[in-house]
């Protein structure tokens, strides 16, 4: 078995660790991380089903689900940072950047790459997405007029995980269907990588315990 796929697996695996972290920690978790929570459940899903049709070496093509898991990517994450966000202005913002980026999705699927092929361009539109949203909510913390220990937040950490994530594999995806297959699983080793970094800053983020916050 190469690296890359002992990453794959592992990276795949990953993904147990927030859906623990929440259960653990359900009864503190608001409604906020609740969601992202269910997210973390709902990707999970799809990669243990990869993990063991590989193993059972059952061959299908599934780029369906990474289309699929895309547009709920994209619908989840509106609705948490719409939630996150104290400014009317940035949910708003939220909203309109969402649902632009759940429609150039579906335009995706229907006239550039069909269910059948990689979704690169969907994928970097949640890049986009994604980047614009996490550094938004950043200025946001960072600018309000509460005092609050941010690292202690969970919104933070899983903030964190966001942007870490889709920042570095944002030209991974944009460039993936032009890479040749040989070299296809060295580099995608980056993105299972960077996802066991996120799935571990979200673990943190659901493990936090609601903060008390005093006005300066």
């Amino acid at each position: 078995m190469s690296i890359a796929e002992v990453l794959g697996d592992i990276s795949a695996i990953s993904g147990i660790f927030p859906i623990i972290a929440a259960w653990y920690n359900y009864r503190h978790l608001d409604s906020v991380l609740k969601l992202m929570a269910l997210f973390c459940l709902l990707s999970f899903i799809p990669d243990f089903v990869g993990l063991i049709t590989t193993y059972l070496k059952i061959v299908f093509n599934n780029l369906f689900l990474f289309h699929l898991f895309d547009m709920m990517a994209a619908i989840f994450f509106t609705l948490i940072y719409y939630r996150a966000f104290y400014k009317p202005v940035f949910k708003k913002m939220t909203l309109i950047f969402g649902i632009t980026s759940l429609v150039a999705m579906v335009f995706n699927v229907v006239f550039i790459e069909s269910m059948s092929t990689y979704p690169s361009v969907s994928n970097t539109v949640l890049c986009i997405f994604l980047i614009i949203l996490s550094l938004v909510y950043f200025y946001e913390l960072l600018t309000r007029q509460e005092f609050t220990y941010i690292e202690k937040q969970g919104m933070f950490w899983i903030n964190s995980g966001v942007l870490f994530y889709f920042a570095i594999n944002i030209f991974l995806f944009m460039l993936f269907n032009k890479i040749s297959n040989a070299d296809k699983y060295n580099y995608y080793m980056m993105q299972s990588v960077t996802n066991i970094i996120a799935n571990l800053l979200y673990s943190v983020g659901l493990l936090c315990k609601p903060q008390s916050q005093k006005t300066r």
